[in-house]
């Protein structure tokens, strides 16, 4: 049975993905390290959708969590037509102020999981000649981010993965969306009902919903990369054209200062 495989689907972003694709009447596996949440959501998608909807505790922070993954699918026979990788997590704090294990604990959530599943559940697309793979990154990809660090640098990576597998998988009938979301309003932002709204009205923030429907669309096109937002568009051009040092005079500014030492 072919199903399609959302990390980080019990919130935020990838609860969006996975009501999505089951609307349009995919199975689905939600996946992410809280237990009875997935299992909520499973039946939830299940029986509001008439789909297939399976649970799987996954710790995507450990270094074996792929193929851990992979093997539960091969014992079950499932087919793993799209995978979506979307499990992350986004902490502000200024470097030394951040603790020494953040470093295995996020590259491995951001990069060595993803990049695990994309090998292990990839071979299996293109040896059937088809197959489609979205990957999360982040607008933070193209300059450096201050308080950020971790965040951005792991995302810079999935930026350059994502684009070298949208080569070699193409000519095998399996296509890689990269999508570069910017402030979506999900859990990982603390802020209140009239912060999100008002970012929300003026385009700085994107629902959830609307964000997974602009990557699903890019997906179903077969398109390389995608920014959903003008807001995002906007910025991701102005980083693209910023050296990095531009960021100096910024942090000059006693305010900003300020700021950046009390985080």
């Amino acid at each position: 049975m072919k199903f399609t495989l959302i990390t980080g689907a019990s919130s935020g972003i990838g609860l969006a993905y996975a009501e999505q694709f089951a609307a349009k009447g995919e199975n689905v596996i939600v996946v992410s390290n809280q237990k009875e949440r997935n299992e909520e959501v499973a039946s939830d998608l299940k029986h509001r959708f008439n789909i297939e909807a399976i649970a799987l505790y996954a710790d995507l922070s450990k270094a074996d969590s792929a193929e851990q993954i992979y093997a539960w699918c091969k014992e079950r026979d499932i087919e793993v037509s799209t995978l979506v990788s979307n499990a992350g997590i986004l902490q502000f704090g200024m470097f030394l102020h951040t603790k020494p294990s953040m470093a295995e604990f996020i590259t491995n959530l951001h990069c060595v999981t993803p990049s695990k599943l994309c090998r292990l559940f990839g071979e299996e697309m293109c040896s059937r000649g088809e197959g489609r793979i979205l990957i999360m990154s982040s607008m933070t990809a193209w300059t450096p981010y201050i308080t950020v660090s971790y965040y951005a640098a792991t995302k810079a990576y999935l930026k350059s993965f994502a684009q070298s597998l949208w080569y070699e998988f193409r000519p095998y009938g399996v296509t890689v969306t990269t999508v570069f979301p910017g402030a979506v309003d999900t859990p990982l932002y603390s802020l209140d009902v009239k912060q999100r709204k008002w970012l929300r009205a003026f385009g700085v923030m994107m629902s959830a919903d609307k964000l997974a429907k602009a990557g699903i669309r890019a997906l179903e096109r077969g398109r390389r990369t995608a920014t959903p937002g003008l807001f995002t568009k906007i910025a991701v051009g102005a980083c693209r054209l910023l050296p990095a040092h531009g960021l100096l005079p910024v942090l000059k500014i006693p305010a900003i200062k300020r700021i950046l030492e009390k985080l």
